[in-house]
């Protein structure tokens, strides 16, 4: 079966369209997949759609099925849940997760899809590209038990490595923001909540995700004792300046860097990149996790919409495209 698809194109800085490509037949081993919805990672999307991903980076910013080069025209996104077509039997009308950019129709690999689990409605299965980050940030911080964990940014990604700390026995997990409507997501994550300025100090592990460098820094202040001050966030072409004087060396800290581009070192030798997502989207059975889906618009609407969402409106996590 051909055709034709339509996908969200960046055009240039803050400009998006939606354009039509033809679609190719499916292969041997390839499947058809009809898309359902797909979520913006609205961190690093944001960068993208701003054109502010260095050149030194072009290679490793590349998404899976990304097309056109850096820094545009460009075609990019890595979460989207779809019904299968075409294919084996035993995926046709399954529901799959794929690392794939914002578009109605595509053709890919029996081995790039990934069946949804029966538990996770499909707007949450969206959500496991950034589960995966999560859990990647906390195999390369290593919390231990009854540890005091501080997550500084209440985004998306922030509010799963929260959750996921939270499970942990014995852990005492602080999530930090400076939006105080922030509180009430954490408690039903399991996390205490507090604004930068009320922060509780000395903590043993300090993640930050705010996408801010304020953010960084003040998790550097809360860091205790030879503690491990964990860097999710990415700036893209941004210079970040931090106080690296003052109690950084006396207190020994920590300061090293998590990116979902590659399994954490840890667990490297037993852990494919199917299986952690394979993971990922079955720790989205919990169905606290709808309240991180705060929007929905629809694909011809996103070249009107992404550049508000570039902007980080208050109040919105995770975005959802949806298709007709």
């Amino acid at each position: 079966m051909s055709g034709t698809a339509r996908a969200f194109w960046t055009v240039a800085p803050g400009s998006g369209e939606v354009r039509a490509e033809r679609l190719l037949p499916r292969g041997r081993g390839e499947v058809l997949v009809r898309t359902l919805t797909s979520g913006i990672s609205r961190g690093t999307e944001s960068l993208v759609f701003q054109g502010r991903v260095p050149e030194s980076q072009y290679a490793a910013m590349r998404c899976p099925f990304q097309s056109g080069s850096f820094p545009f025209p460009i075609k990019y996104g890595y979460a989207s849940v779809g019904v299968v077509e075409e294919g084996p039997a035993e995926l046709i009308g399954r529901r799959v997760f794929a690392l794939y950019p914002h578009q109605d129709r595509y053709v890919v690999a029996e081995s790039a899809v990934i069946p949804v689990p029966d538990a996770v409605p499909t707007p949450r299965a969206v959500l496991a590209a950034n589960m995966e980050t999560a859990l990647n940030g906390l195999w390369d911080a290593a919390p231990r038990l009854g540890d005091r964990i501080s997550v500084i940014g209440a985004g998306v990604v922030g509010c799963l490595v929260g959750a996921l700390a939270a499970a942990m026995p014995g852990t005492e997990v602080e999530i930090i923001d400076i939006d105080p409507s922030r509180a009430a997501m954490a408690a039903a994550l399991g996390a205490r909540f507090a604004l930068p300025d009320a922060a509780s100090p000395e903590c043993d592990l300090a993640i930050h995700a705010s996408g801010n460098p304020s953010g960084l820094i003040l998790a550097l202040s809360l860091a205790g004792f030879e503690a491990t001050v964990l860097e999710m966030s990415w700036y893209g072409d941004r210079p970040v300046s931090l106080p690296l004087g003052e109690a950084f060396h006396s207190r020994r800290l920590i300061l090293r860097s998590s990116q979902v581009g590659s399994v954490a070192t840890a667990q490297r030798g037993r852990w494919s990149y199917r299986r952690r997502l394979g993971l990922a989207l079955t720790l989205l059975e919990d169905p606290v996790f709808d309240a991180l889906l705060t929007g929905e618009t629809p694909l011809a609407d996103l070249p009107a919409m992404m550049p508000r969402l570039a902007m980080a409106p208050s109040g919105i996590l995770c975005h959802r495209i949806t298709y007709p």
